[in-house]
């Protein structure tokens, strides 16, 4: 029986003016194509540029090869990706998938990767609440906070009166502990 086949290609944006796709075919593989549709989905919403806008960075633009918008989309996909731990971007800052969730896929100097490794993103992580000498990028916490609240009401066509956070169900979702006989 013949088999019913599908699409072989599968067309994603854009980077840098270059074609982004799927295929089954070999060539360069990556092992997290899923992180495609990570991708999709923040252009749809914008999420890292938003997240972005809640960190104010003082760092000199011709100095600066990592845009925060960047570090903060490589920390974030990295996350949900499952690694959550600064050091495996010490490999990621190579990977081309990581690359084209920043929308960049060559450094501007030749020392450099496209994302940055983990020293980079620890600077972001260990930001202070004003600019230092030594962290040169602050952060929001009042605009951080608010983010995922914002971008939750605008996934619906009317504010919800009431939300519950029922973070006990998650964290037992998470750990894979049974439900609680409250």
């Amino acid at each position: 029986m013949p088999t019913e086949c599908s699409a072989d290609l599968f067309g994603f944006a854009a980077v840098e003016g270059r074609e982004v796709v799927a295929a089954f075919d070999g060539g360069a593989i990556t092992s997290d194509a899923r992180a495609l549709l990570l991708g999709a989905t923040d252009r749809a919403i914008g999420m890292m540029d938003r997240f972005a806008a809640c960190f104010h960075d003082v760092r000199r633009p011709e100095w600066t090869e990592y845009e925060v918008v960047t570090l903060v989309g490589q920390r974030v996909f990295g996350i949900a990706l499952g690694y959550e731990d600064l050091n495996d971007h010490d490999e990621l800052r190579h990977d081309p998938m990581m690359a084209v969730l920043a929308g960049k896929l060559k450094a501007r100097r030749e020392d450099c990767a496209p994302v940055a490794g983990k020293s980079t993103l620890n600077r972001l992580e260990l930001s202070k609440l004003e600019p230092t000498r030594y962290h040169k990028i602050s952060h929001n916490p009042v605009a951080i906070k608010r983010l995922p609240v914002e971008l939750f009401l605008e996934a619906h066509k009317r504010a919800p009166q009431q939300i519950i956070l029922d973070l006990e169900r998650q964290l037992r979702c998470l750990t894979g502990c049974p439900p609680s006989r409250a």
